[in-house]
């Protein structure tokens, strides 16, 4: 189980298409809605926003496939929304689903053609780049000026600039209010069993896991100590690294050296062939998934874990509170008393844990040139950015869906079903600007996050912490990196093989085996990606 994050392919056929495109083109109200959602102080009136002729804003939404989920273009937010966005601005509101494992690939082909929505979405930079490259994307600047108070206040310039290139706004950023990343969670009724303590270096944390394997604590057929599953998509080896890389890089090195994200590998960042040497240990000690090179999507992962067999693993910091895939919920059905625990073992050469966590920018909104709705676009963002309408959007009616307990929504449970059912929590899939609670102060969303995990509250409140550890940010470029954006889908690809076969290989034949395969993957763009991070991050810092 693995942090699921916007998917590149090839630009090959994609961007060629997208290029012939652009070069050929410069209902009822739900009840109890909450009718004091519809305006405040900055956000632009009917008289101001609408226009004569009736519009049709079309608007991408994430289909994640959760069971039981309502009709994604016809429920319960979406009726809140034209009742009152749809009214004001004179216009209908329509959702788009793409699916979520396959969003890029799907806004790639979408683009192309021509049909993306008004307002589509993705969490990768380099996908956005491309458009911008390729004149795909309206230009927001002048709009944001005019129909986009409420919205640029919102968001501030610290979360704004993520969107800039080359100097103009071309996305609106959504904004992050969780910074954490993830977790390594283990079985703490093992350890318990066993008699063993919360591991808190990589030593004491094989140990744990060969104990894992030889006693066998949980009686299960077929025990997987350490379960991984290398998603070709998002290769790398979570947290595993940071306890392997020295702590006193030097700021240039971080800068071009460190992953953008925390689940890809970086083959230049010291201390990175130790980390695959640790794991390849593990996986010839027969301590991981035995699978894990072709559990591509972490379905099997997320099975082993629900059926009792996994003792340690990485994932999102909420990972098993989550109601999709639910595998905490899974596994106390099937194993009554397991119980997991956030650990912090990946302890680095100052005693440090490390943990690479988001920016405090979410998904990346864009609005396509081809888009005749760029003001309706603007206006329909500003109008969400209005701290009424976000406190509907991520919880419903105040008395039935949510009550107000210290200042922070408690949900009812009302909107796990039906046509009020959030696929996500938070309802972050038509609340696209937060991506997280959004109460309008950083403690109170700390304070109400626990509360979207009904039954784990103080499973999740611990986790958050946890995760928190020694928490630092990727550095920020302003100037975006032509080569990634050319080679990201490769060279991900590249190295998940990269990594499947340093894993499986024999002890002695590793260092060998890595200096090839490193000097491949720099023959085949890593070389260029590096380098250009390096001239960028100079030219950036007057050097």
């Amino acid at each position: 189980m693995k942090v699921k994050t916007g998917r590149s392919i090839g630009f090959s056929l994609a961007a060629l298409l997208l290029a012939s495109t652009l070069s050929a083109c410069t209902s009822s109200s739900p009840a109890g809605t909450n009718a004091t959602a519809t305006a405040s102080a900055g956000t632009q009136t009917a008289a101001a926003g609408a226009t004569k002729e009736h519009r049709t804003l079309t608007v991408e939404v994430f289909d994640r496939g959760k069971p039981g989920q309502p009709d994604l273009n016809d429920n319960f937010w979406t009726k809140y929304i034209n009742d009152n966005f749809g009214k004001q601005f004179n216009a209908t509101v329509k959702f788009v689903s793409v699916p979520r494992a396959q969003e890029v690939d799907k806004l790639n082909v979408l683009m192309a053609s021509g049909q993306a929505p008004d307002i589509t979405f993705t969490y990768n930079q380099g996908v956005v780049y491309n458009y911008v490259q390729q004149g795909g994307l309206a230009e927001l600047d002048p709009v944001l000026k005019q129909y986009g108070s409420t919205l640029t206040k919102y968001l501030g310039d610290d979360v704004l600039k993520y969107g800039k290139f080359n100097g103009k706004q071309y996305s609106i950023p959504g904004k992050r209010t969780v910074l954490a990343s993830s977790n390594t969670f283990i079985r703490k009724d093992w350890l318990d069993k066993l008699g063993l303590p919360v591991p808190t270096t990589p030593q004491q944390f094989y140990d744990t896991m060969v104990a894992f394997k030889e006693k066998n604590p949980g009686n299960v057929s077929g025990v997987i100590p350490y379960g991984y599953s290398l998603q070709p998509l998002n290769p790398g080896l979570s947290f595993i690294p940071e306890a392997f890389k020295p702590s006193n890089l030097t700021e240039e090195q971080f800068a071009t050296l460190q992953p953008q994200s925390i689940w890809l590998a970086n083959w230049s960042m010291p201390g990175f062939d130790k980390a695959v040497g640790y794991v390849n240990k593990m996986y010839n000690a027969g301590l991981i998934s035995p699978n894990f090179a072709t559990d591509k999507d972490g379905k099997l992962l997320d099975a082993d874990i629900s059926n009792g067999k996994v003792g340690a693993f990485q994932t999102n910091w909420d990972g098993p509170y989550r109601t999709a895939p639910g595998t905490y919920a899974n596994l106390a059905k099937n194993v009554p008393g397991a119980q997991l625990v956030p650990i912090d073992p990946w302890q680095n050469d100052a005693g440090k844990h490390p943990k690479n966590g988001y920016s405090p920018n979410g998904m990346y909104i864009i609005i396509p040139k081809t888009s005749k709705n760029v003001d309706l676009a603007v206006q329909y963002l500003n109008w969400m950015s209005d701290p009424k309408v976000t406190l509907f959007l991520q919880n419903g009616q105040e008395g039935v869906d949510y009550n107000m307990v210290n200042d922070v929504p408690k949900q009812t449970g009302t909107t796990n079903t039906g046509d009020k059912m959030m696929t996500v929590a938070n309802n972050l899939d038509y609340d696209i600007l937060s991506n997280g609670i959004e109460l309008g102060d950083q403690k109170k969303n700390d304070a109400a996050i626990s509360t979207g995990y009904p039954g784990y509250e103080k499973d999740a409140e611990n986790a958050l912490k946890v995760s928190m550890v020694d928490y630092y940010a990727g550095y920020f470029y302003s100037i975006p990196n032509a080569a990634d954006a050319k080679n990201n889908a490769a060279l991900k690809n590249l190295s998940a093989q990269m990594l499947a076969k340093l894993i499986v290989a024999k002890p002695a034949e590793v260092d060998g085996l890595y200096k090839s395969l490193v000097q491949q993957y720099m023959d085949q763009g890593g070389k260029a990606v590096e380098d250009e991070f390096i001239k960028n991050y100079k030219a950036q810092n007057g050097k």
